[in-house]
């Protein structure tokens, strides 16, 4: 088999990220609501505001960490047949989900250019791919 038919493509990475999105949106606004019940809906002060930031980003990172550890999969990747597994065939640890996490919010405020990177890549692998020692790859159909 070549790296072709093993590497999800660009296109269905995208369709992945966007149905996590999705979902991930809806879990933030229902999670927002002791925020907004908190402050009452009034302009917060820069510590409030800066917590509430660090509490959506928690929240992102256990959405998409927890499914990383549990089995690779996000519903997402579920959907578009992906699975993320490490590079050595080891399990994927809370410390390689962080790690990864992490590296893909540098490959998105690098103006997403970290994702763009798997159109190059002779093995179509993003930049937070690279950096944590970790790949997606396509499961066949069932």
């Amino acid at each position: 088999m070549t790296q072709d038919l093993l590497s999800p493509g660009f296109l269905r990475r995208i369709g992945a990220i966007a149905y996590d999105i999705l979902l991930l949106l809806a879990l933030l606004m229902m999670l927002s609501y002791p925020y907004v019940w908190l402050t009452g809906g009034a302009k917060p002060g820069l510590f409030v505001k800066t917590l509430y930031q660090l509490y959506l980003l928690a929240i992102c990172f256990l959405f998409y960490g927890g499914f990383w550890v549990r089995g690779g999969q996000t519903l997402g990747m579920r959907t578009w047949r992906i699975k993320l597994v490490r590079n050595d065939g080891g399990p994927i640890t809370w410390a390689i989900a962080f790690k990864r996490f992490a590296f893909a919010w540098v490959s998105l405020l690098c103006l997403g250019l970290g994702f763009l990177w798997v159109l190059y890549d002779r093995d179509k692998l993003a930049w937070h791919d690279r950096w944590s020692g970790t790949r997606l790859i396509r499961l066949p159909k069932n």
